[in-house]
């Protein structure tokens, strides 16, 4: 446990939300939403690790995973505190009553100011990419996102876009982006620009019902406009 708390300590968890039901934190680019084979720290157990601390509780913590962000994506997720919230957080992701809304920095400028986009997804286990493929593969799957541009930099040939989900596909903003010309900065996958970079594309508002008091939350966590792509579109205090 030594070694796992001084790892936990280091990530220093941001707390967006909390009460005995759910909690809300930042997710930092590069750590996993769960274990995984690298056996790095994650998420899900530094969440846990806080809990039992801040709350002094004997034994294992509950901590229920309903959704999961890539490793490469930082931004907001919700965890439940109680089996019964996991449950219904749960049903409400299958509804599609959970709406995700991310920001990205993509390659280029764009033709329409805002659009669908709308495509058939192969997800290639093998080599853990996915593909645009045509709709009559059987093992592909719809994929469909609205897309918004806030800003655009002419010098740099770069636009600031907001992204709402109707599908949570593998890689599915990643791989949409790239199919039209405007691979997100700093994809190593399927990016052109900045690929020693980190890559920007975060999970920033999230709004759903509480499982228990059925209350419509939002919440918002902005990326860090000082990191590479985004400080193109730095913000001002």
């Amino acid at each position: 446990m030594g070694k796992v708390r001084k790892e936990y300590e280091m990530e220093k968890l941001k707390v967006i939300y909390e009460d005995n039901q759910i909690i809300v934190v930042e997710k930092k680019p590069n750590i996993p939403s769960q274990s995984d084979k690298t056996g790095d720290m994650d998420l899900l157990t530094m969440v846990k690790l806080y809990i039992k601390e801040k709350y002094n509780k004997p034994g294992d913590v509950y901590l229920g995973l309903v959704h999961r962000l890539d490793r490469p994506t930082g931004g907001i997720m919700v965890f439940a505190r109680t089996s019964k919230a996991a449950s219904r957080l749960s049903n409400s992701i299958r509804e599609k009553e959970i709406k995700k809304t991310y920001l990205a920095v993509v390659d280029g400028i764009f033709e329409k100011t805002e659009g669908t986009l709308e495509n058939y997804l192969y997800k290639d286990e093998r080599h853990n990419i996915s593909k645009v493929v045509s709709s009559d593969n059987k093992k592909a799957k719809l994929a469909k996102l609205d897309y918004k541009v806030l800003k655009v930099s002419q010098r740099n040939k770069l636009s600031l876009v907001e992204i709402d989900l109707h599908t949570g596909r593998h890689h599915q903003i990643r791989v949409q982006f790239s199919n039209i010309g405007h691979s997100l900065y700093g994809d190593q996958k399927y990016g052109i620009r900045g690929k020693r970079k980190q890559i920007a594309l975060w999970a920033y508002k999230l709004t759903l019902k509480h499982p228990v008091t059925k209350k419509e939350m939002t919440f918002i966590d902005e990326p860090n406009w000082e990191k590479p792509g985004w400080v193109t579109f730095k913000k001002e205090d």
